[in-house]
């Protein structure tokens, strides 16, 4: 299914970042052992390759890699951890404990709150891709960076490099032929890096690398991945909106789906996302 600008993705993307109500805990418990855990490895690996003395995290949703980054940073160096729905804050403050050096705070990628050249270190897993004005956000990131600074971030590839993510699309679509709900096409569109390096110089960067990390993932109790990718992201409010189909039966539909593309035993599946390494000239 070719995705592209012109498909009303950006249009899209404002109410395809509200992960409020009961959405961010079947994400952190469905999608995050799944999908998330072994990125964000990846991508703190990626981000803790320099040294930092003070780090903002964009986009931190329930805090997968925030704990990855306050165990691998110096204990001394301030993470200040944001996003743009405090619900999803809220579960990633549960992953820490007082005296950890980690602040929460509700910040908006396209106009941060922050001084000029604040941080020395930014990470984002897996926002961009909601970011209704991509190059303002990119260049909101240079601004709050010092000379040398890095941003390290990541996006998803294409649906075909992500097959669950098809399924998690056209199952739900079955219910819904004639309006089929289109979150999933928000965080698979930006899955060619071309595109993303040329907004991030229409964002004033010209250090740029970019590496594409290929896993094969065995699924983690499919049950709560159908349910994570049902009830775990805006599509649950989408499907509640259209009335009609209840979201269980949906649910249980995506998990056979799940289980005759990846099954019935091995349950491993390929995923794949770009990691981009952005420093301040």
């Amino acid at each position: 299914m070719p995705l592209s600008r012109a498909s009303g993705i950006t249009s899209m993307s404002d109410n395809s970042a509200k992960f409020i109500g009961d959405i961010p805990g079947h994400y952190d418990r469905g999608l995050g052992p799944n999908i998330f855990v072994d990125f964000a490895d990846r991508l703190t690996d990626a981000a803790c390759e320099g040294r930092a003395t003070n780090v903002l995290e964009l986009a931190a949703g329930t805090g997968i890699v925030s704990r990855k980054l306050r165990d691998r940073l110096d204990p001394a160096v301030p993470l200040l951890v944001s996003d743009l729905n405090a619900p999803m804050l809220e579960v990633a403050r549960r992953k820490f404990t007082e005296g950890e050096n980690v602040s929460f705070q509700v910040a908006n990628a396209m106009d941060l709150q922050f001084d000029d050249a604040t941080f020395d270190l930014m990470v984002c897993q897996f926002g961009v891709m909601f970011f209704p004005d991509k190059p303002a956000s990119f260049r909101e990131a240079r601004r709050v960076l010092k000379p040398g600074g890095r941003y390290v971030f990541n996006a998803f590839s294409r649906m075909q490099e992500n097959p669950y993510s098809q399924i998690a699309y056209e199952v739900p679509a079955r219910f819904f032929p004639e309006n089929p709900p289109g979150f999933y096409k928000v965080p698979f569109h930006y899955g060619d890096p071309e595109v993303v390096r040329a907004d991030l110089r229409a964002g004033g960067w010209q250090d740029v690398r970019h590496e594409t990390i290929r896993l094969r993932k065995k699924i983690v109790d499919a049950e709560a991945f159908a349910r994570g990718l049902v009830f775990g992201n805006p599509l649950i409010d989408e499907i509640r909106a259209r009335g009609n189909v209840d979201p269980e039966t949906v649910a249980g539909a995506v998990l056979e789906a799940l289980e005759a593309r990846f099954g019935p035993t091995d349950m491993t599946m390929p995923l794949e996302s770009t990691i981009f390494t952005c420093t301040v000239t």
